[in-house]
């Protein structure tokens, strides 16, 4: 019997890649599957200046259901964060 996604053990892996994208260049709807691609700039450093070209780094597909959660997820993340950035720190004394 399989387990359903709520179920299954959570592993966090320490090695996993890590990426650093610039920016989500486009999107992609198909068989039901959001496809993104991500970009970075980079510099040919072979002469100076070095010019600065926008390379795919990587894309990720994801199903409907999963693209949207994601989503959502990530706007709440950035609701929260500029919503704790821009609470008071404290009473400010003024002498």
């Amino acid at each position: 019997m399989s387990k359903d996604k709520n179920e299954a053990e959570f592993i966090d892996d320490p090695h996993a890649p890590e990426v650093f994208a610039d920016a989500a260049t486009g999107f992609f709807h198909f068989n039901g599957n959001i496809r993104t691609t991500f970009e970075s700039l980079r510099v040919d450093h072979s002469t100076a200046p070095g010019p600065v070209h926008r390379v795919v780094i990587g894309r990720l597909n994801m199903p409907v259901p999963a693209a949207e959660a994601f989503a959502r997820g990530l706007l709440d993340f950035i609701e929260t964060q500029r919503a704790a950035n821009s609470a008071p720190q404290g009473n400010a004394t003024i002498q």
